[in-house]
């Protein structure tokens, strides 16, 4: 038996507009948008003094299953998004192992089948020699090729110069790289270690992760895609001097060349590290506050695309001690829409340009087939909201398998009512309902 549902009186963020009106639900899509009667047997949701924008879509994060499931899984980790308004996924190759095949891919495809809360899709990992696998990805249900010109965590570090050229020729879908220069990250380590031995402090990632190495390496793949044509998406920009790599002359869904810029990289600056220490130890590193500002400019301006959050939980007794030991990576996918909300508040950015980085423009990167946007016959990935009311960000509320978050004592905007995943609203104002509603992702390639 099909189910409608109504949302009454709702302030709906689409394609630069916001329109008060109703929007019909009917089973997995958005069958009406406007305020005509309707008719039949209807749940009705009163949705008037709040705000309605299509469900985030996250373009990078590190769910970290399979083989390392103690930092987190599918479940907990896409839970947690739900509860920010992430609705859909795109999931790292770096676990254990490393998903560099065809077949190794699919497993995670089968878990996250039953296990996910929210859509989903995984990119194939690349390496130096698995080219054939790269052939074999269907373009219609694989989000990309993940390319990591830099390490970070994991064992997929591809800096040959002769086998990156063979993977972005071969490539059939969009790839997405991790920039940072292999050789100047160690030379720059091996100077710390000589200067401060294993008393590196935390602020001194951000010139061991250095922003003339992310230039290096980013215009390094630039270059690689313009000679082979291939389709590329630099992912976590961080620096003001790699945005002048980005135009904003094509529209998006025709540029060849695109890029993402990271929650915590507009957020945070250099003089953070002071408080937070190796909890924000991430990489590509956090950067100047001039960076920062850049960054947020670079987005308004058109040249960066799509807002994510490089999600990438470890136990917090990984990240305190010694910089040398304390692992890469921040958990933030919770919270990636309080963290743009607040800079709403500061008048830096409006809803429709929020909901145009986290929605519109991910779903136009990676041509998400009838998602990110509110368009009848679309999907219902749904998220109601109220951008005005404060919350206290705590590590008890957070829903993190790893149970602390970098943002523990922030004041920020933006408290989720509900959020619908495929028409079901599976979370509602602090509550879970036990239906694991997400779906594999799909293309119009």
């Amino acid at each position: 038996m099909s189910k409608k549902t109504l949302l009454l009186g709702a302030k709906l963020i689409n394609e630069g507009k916001i329109i008060e009106t109703d929007l019909l639900i009917h089973d997995k899509h958005i069958d009406h948008i406007g305020s005509e009667r309707q008719n039949g047997n209807i749940h009705e949701i009163n949705a008037e003094g709040l705000y309605l924008m299509p469900g985030i879509i996250d373009d990078q994060v590190h769910f970290r299953e399979p083989g390392l499931t103690h930092k987190a899984d599918i479940a907990s980790e896409s839970r947690a998004g739900i509860a920010g308004g992430v609705t859909s996924f795109m999931e790292m190759p770096n676990t254990k192992p490393v998903a560099s095949t065809i077949e190794l891919l699919e497993d995670k495809y089968k878990v996250a089948s039953q296990t996910a809360w929210a859509n989903y899709s995984f990119y194939l990992g690349g390496t130096e020699h698995n080219q054939e696998e790269v052939k074999r990805i269907n373009p219609q249900n694989i989000c990309g090729l993940k390319i990591f010109m830099g390490s970070s965590t994991g064992d997929l570090l591809v800096d040959d110069d002769a086998a990156l050229e063979r993977l972005f020729a071969v490539s059939p879908v969009l790839i997405a790289t991790h920039c940072e220069d292999e050789t100047m990250f160690r030379n720059k380590l091996e100077e710390y270690k000589i200067r401060f031995a294993d008393q590196i402090p935390a602020k001194a990632h951000e010139f061991i992760r250095s922003a003339e190495g992310c230039y290096k390496s980013s215009s390094k793949a630039v270059a690689l895609a313009l000679r082979t044509n291939a389709r590329l998406h630099i992912l976590h920009i961080t620096t003001e001097k790699e945005i002048s790599l980005f135009k904003n002359d094509t529209p998006l869904h025709q540029k060849q060349i695109t890029s993402e810029v990271c929650v915590h990289h507009l957020y945070f600056d250099h003089h953070d590290y002071s408080d937070h220490g190796n909890k924000i130890k991430c990489n590509p590193s956090i950067k100047r506050p001039e960076d920062k500002a850049a960054l947020l400019q670079g987005y308004l301006e058109g040249r960066l695309d799509v807002i994510a959050t490089d999600h990438a939980p470890h136990l917090l007794s990984e990240k305190i001690g010694s910089y040398l030991l304390a692992a890469s990576g921040l958990p933030l996918i919770q919270h990636s829409l309080n963290m743009m909300l607040d800079f709403y508040h500061q008048q830096k950015i409006d809803l429709g340009q929020i909901v145009h980085g986290m929605c519109h423009a991910p779903a136009s990167c990676f041509q998400i087939a009838n998602r990110g946007y509110l368009r009848e016959g679309y999907f219902a990935d749904l998220v109601l909201f109220d951008p005005d009311e404060r919350i206290l960000i705590r590590q008890e509320d957070a829903y993190y398998k790893c149970a602390w978050t970098p943002l523990e004592g922030a004041q920020l905007f933006g408290k989720v009512y509900s959020t619908f995943v495929n028409g079901y609203q599976i979370y509602q104002d602090g509550r879970f309902n036990e239906f694991k509603a997400g779906e594999r992702l799909m293309f119009d390639r």
